[in-house]
């Protein structure tokens, strides 16, 4: 009897009724908003998304290298069996020659008009490198098409095609509006079956990668199925205008893992317009190496939280540099947006036209101050923007944790780029603590809790007073990058 009522209460439920004592009364089930119907944005647009294909012979630069931070295996190899290594793999589109031995491939990816006269948006992955690219549009005819420019930081491409006549187009439009929960639509050529539409929410919008792997770009984050062809695609809202750019997926096999990666449209075409008059994109250079806020620099600083960006070192001749901003300085916000993480800061600076003058609010010696910053242009060659804004990885201590420092001389500091008087190196490690942080012979403290060291005396000043149980912050810089580090005294309560 009592399974009978169990299973009577349950179906009651499922029908939206309540039971009572003595019957069954109806209720009002709950109203449910019907789900999108895609039809209409699918039948309108997919005439405008091509089905890209870049050929490469064996000489190519595609068929020889990766790209940087890809993982993505190349033709014909198995998927590499660390899982770290398959993190935020590129989908190139499905090779058409499988074998390592052959060099000569065809990759496919997806791109879609933007005008009339043929030009085409599409991912620098998916043609970076190739020696000819042809596109297929949804009623078979098919054009060869120029690469006008690239831009592998933003992974964009833009191609155009000369004989076409009156394209169709999409509809661009504005991916600022999007927020997490919103319905988006892909079209695509997933392992080359063309125009396959997916649809899903919106994840989160926002989402940096960090320095790896495009760090100056604000991924729109969806749970649409995108696959390896998909590159490139458009992703669209319900009003059947594109808001990204299908670009990366987060996965361990290569395949749909519900968490895929867009670029924001307005990012793109603000590219388009730099790649069509000058063949190139410039970004904007704050002049800073900055690491991410750490529980050991909230308590040592006494933050309210981990918000923001650490400056470790600042570019000489900088806008940073002019403005007076220093390492050890804490930037909380950046032309009125607010900072999370440090990965918020480098799109927001890219985005910035050069020569701009931008608020940036920092936090100095526990207070908030606002500094005015002429933006500069990030240089074109990779090495000098690596360089300038590479993230950090080096380690220190002090001489009441395990360590004892000496001078640098005049010659190490010239390689390293500082001036003179700036920092001391360490000469030994002595005790555990300074071990077990990974600190180094030869490794430079430039800063120990904010307090600029110009000279062994003033390490030792800044270092005297640290008691069992007390943290120490120290920046210190191995080669050309530098990083914060908190060594603990044992002890204390």
């Amino acid at each position: 009897m009592s399974h009978s009522i169990l299973r009577t209460t349950a179906c009651c439920a499922l029908l939206g009724l309540a039971v009572i004592a003595g019957g069954v009364q109806a209720q009002t089930a709950p109203a449910t908003a019907a789900l999108p119907d895609f039809t209409g944005i699918v039948q309108k647009n997919a005439p405008a998304v091509v089905h890209v294909e870049a050929k490469y012979t064996g000489n190519s630069h595609h068929a020889q290298q990766t790209m940087p931070g890809q993982m993505m295996p190349g033709p014909g190899q198995g998927m590499p069996d660390d899982p770290q290594a398959e993190i935020l793999r590129r989908f190139f589109g499905m090779p058409m020659l499988p074998s390592p031995q052959e060099q000569a491939h065809t990759s496919l990816g997806s791109g879609f008009i933007i005008s009339r006269d043929g030009y085409i948006l599409t991912n620098n992955h998916v043609v970076d490198g190739a020696d000819a690219v042809t596109v297929r549009l949804q009623d078979r005819r098919t054009f060869t098409a120029k690469v006008v420019g690239t831009d592998p930081k933003y992974d964009i491409a833009l191609l155009k095609v000369n004989d076409g006549d009156d394209l169709p187009t999409v509809t661009i439009g504005d991916s600022r509006s999007l927020k997490p929960g919103q319905w988006v639509l892909a079209i695509g050529s997933p392992f080359g079956f063309d125009y396959t539409v997916t649809q899903g929410i919106v994840s989160a919008i926002g989402r940096n990668l960090g320095s790896s792997d495009q760090p100056y770009t604000s991924f729109i984050q969806t749970d649409v199925p995108i696959n390896r062809g998909n590159s490139g695609g458009p992703l669209f809202n319900l009003q059947g205008q594109v808001v990204g750019i299908n670009s990366q997926i987060y996965s361990n096999t290569g395949g749909y893992l519900g968490v895929a990666f867009s670029i924001p449209i307005d990012v793109a075409m603000n590219a388009v317009q730099q790649l069509k008059t000058k063949g190139y994109v410039s970004r904007g250079q704050l002049g800073v190496e900055i690491s991410p806020v750490t529980d050991d620099m909230v308590k040592v600083f006494k933050l309210d939280n981990g918000s923001g960006a650490a400056v470790v070192s600042v570019t000489a001749g900088s806008g940073a540099e002019k403005a007076g901003i220093q390492p050890g300085d804490i930037i909380l916000a950046y032309n009125g947006q607010t900072l999370q993480q440090a990965s918020d800061l480098p799109p927001l600076v890219g985005m910035t036209k050069p020569g701009s003058k931008v608020p940036v609010q920092i936090l100095r010696d526990g207070k908030k101050r606002t500094i005015e910053v002429t933006i500069g242009e990030m240089p074109r060659d990779r090495n000098a923007v690596d360089n300038a804004h590479g993230t950090s990885v080096a380690r220190s201590g002090s001489a009441a944790l395990g360590l004892t420092v000496q001078p640098l001389d005049s010659d190490t500091r010239k390689q390293l780029g500082l001036k003179p008087g700036q920092g001391v190196a360490i000469s030994d490690i002595t005790g555990d603590v300074a071990a077990q942080a990974g600190l180094q012979q030869g490794d430079v403290i430039l800063m120990v809790n904010q307090q600029k060291i110009d000279s062994v005396a003033a390490f030792r000043e800044a270092t005297k007073d640290v008691k069992p149980g007390t943290t120490v912050l120290l920046l210190v810089r191995r080669g050309d990058q530098s990083q914060f580090v908190a060594l603990t005294v044992p002890g204390g309560k």
